[in-house]
């Protein structure tokens, strides 16, 4: 929670950041964000490796947390360098200076660099105090992953709401430095008695006796270490399908920080006299949806699913996962016609501001997806990996939402590029009442729509690695 309240000051408010106090325009700061968010999902597969090959769980927890800490402090550091111009943020005329926009971005990969660590390895490290082959277990395993995102989402909600109007209407040094104090404050630095996934069983093994060089030259050449070393990678391999097909899920789930942040900046958000909400706290909208949904569906929906189909989670990963596609899907149409309404709006009368709620539906239907895919595939790729590669598996979840925020944001400079030339309007213009992004949401529904019928077809033959409790 405290790692989630941390990031979440960072990312749900970064576009806004870039466009203001660094003056970078709506497309290049979108694409900017994406990077970073695909940079942070993709490092965990490097982190993955040496966590469960050379460092163990906790000791990658420790070292990633460090640097994780050190990138915030950082990255509050830098918004207190003063600008050297007090031009109107709204010409996009960047009054930060070079030592600034460096030291941020360095800390900003900083943070990237922890984060990638800390992350896969803390979920890995809850989940593998459950036995999945004992019923009860299983049961608790799954609710684990619920109620874990439900906590997650509480910080979320709260940093939304605080770190936000903070950075907006008070400082920005402020804003950042709040989530970098609240990590530092509640960092574990006590090593536990015993470490359940420090190691490995075989890689932990060979590392517990690597001064005995005899040892470990007759383990590795075991010729059914050897074997069973390539039963476990090809089972990593078939997880591939459902990695590419849920790809689209993640390039929609990359659009709440970015598009849809600049979308609410544009309507009405005043909610009584002198009082404006920002607009990147309007995500909370999801994380509230998030935190209302998960216990009705732990505490309701799974049980009435259980009761009929005999399984410990109610229904499976897979169709929890399909689940929360379709319903991104949705969250796409709902959002291009809105968009849709508000550029009407716009053309009609320009002194008029369409209200900000008319947001909500999106949000929320957007927070509901990710009750259901997010979760299921965390519990989908900590799951069907062996013990000894699970914290790699997390790091395989993490790098869908990393490509597609790379995807994101490819298409995002490509498709800004070519609606550009020619005297045209882009489609991410930096006045967004002269822009397009009802296209944009138009073109992702119809690609999730590709990859959810793709998804449906690789899960229809998909076997589970364990049957018996799923």
């Amino acid at each position: 929670m405290a790692e989630r309240f941390a990031y979440f000051g960072i990312s749900s408010n970064l576009i806004m950041y870039l466009t203001g106090p660094l003056g970078e325009s709506t497309a290049a700061a979108a694409a900017n964000v994406n990077v970073w968010i695909g940079t942070v999902s993709f490092l965990p597969l490097l982190w993955g490796f040496l966590a469960d090959s050379f460092l163990g769980r906790f000791r990658t927890i420790l070292i990633s947390s460090s640097l994780y800490i050190l990138g915030l402090g950082l990255l509050s550091f830098s918004a207190m360098i003063p600008s050297h111009c007090d031009q109107d943020q709204s010409q996009r005329v960047s009054c930060s200076s070079q030592l600034q926009v460096t030291l941020f971005f360095c800390s900003l990969y900083l943070v990237a660099i922890g984060q990638g660590g800390y992350t896969p390895c803390i979920k890995v490290f809850g989940a593998d105090q459950f036995d999945g082959n004992d019923l009860k277990e299983a049961k608790d395993k799954s609710s684990f992953f619920n109620w874990l995102m439900f906590g997650n989402c509480i910080s979320i909600l709260t940093t939304r709401l605080v770190s936000t109007y903070i950075q907006e209407n008070l400082s920005w040094s402020l804003g950042f430095g709040i989530p970098s104090v609240f990590m530092a404050a509640l960092k574990n630095r006590r090593q536990p008695n015993l470490d359940i996934a420090n190691y490995s069983n075989e890689t932990g093994l060979l590392l517990a006796h690597q001064s005995s060089k005899q040892f470990r030259f007759l383990h590795r050449s075991s010729d059914s270490l050897e074997i069973t070393s390539v039963r476990k990678y090809i089972t990593v391999l078939r997880l591939v399908p459902i990695w590419i097909t849920c790809l689209v899920f993640a390039i929609v789930f990359a659009q709440s920080p970015t598009f849809f942040t600049k979308q609410g900046a544009t309507m009405d958000r005043s909610i009584s006299s002198g009082l404006l909400v920002p607009a990147a706290t309007l995500q909370s909208i999801s994380s509230l949806s998030m935190v209302v949904f998960i216990p009705i569906y732990d505490r309701l929906l799974v049980p009435i699913a259980r009761s009929l189909t005999q399984k410990p989670s109610g229904i499976t990963m897979l169709q929890r996962i399909d689940t929360g596609i379709f319903l991104s899907i949705l969250a796409m149409v709902v959002a291009a016609l809105v968009e849709t309404k508000r550029l009407q709006t716009a053309h009609d009368d320009v002194t008029i501001l369409m209200s900000v709620w008319w947001l909500v539906p999106q949000y929320v239907i957007y927070g509901v997806s990710n009750v259901f895919t997010m979760v299921g595939l965390q519990e989908f790729f900590y799951d069907q990996v062996p013990s000894e590669l699970r914290s790699v598996g997390m790091a395989l979840n993490l790098s869908i939402y990393g490509t597609g925020n790379f995807v994101s944001s490819f298409m995002i400079s490509v498709i800004d590029k070519v609606t550009n030339q020619a005297g045209q309007t882009s489609w991410f213009n930096n006045d967004l009442s002269q822009a397009h992004l009802d296209y944009f949401y138009w073109l992702l529904a119809c690609l999730s729509f590709i990859g959810f019928a793709s998804y449906l077809w690789f899960a229809k033959s998909y076997v589970y690695n364990r049957p018996n409790t799923f």
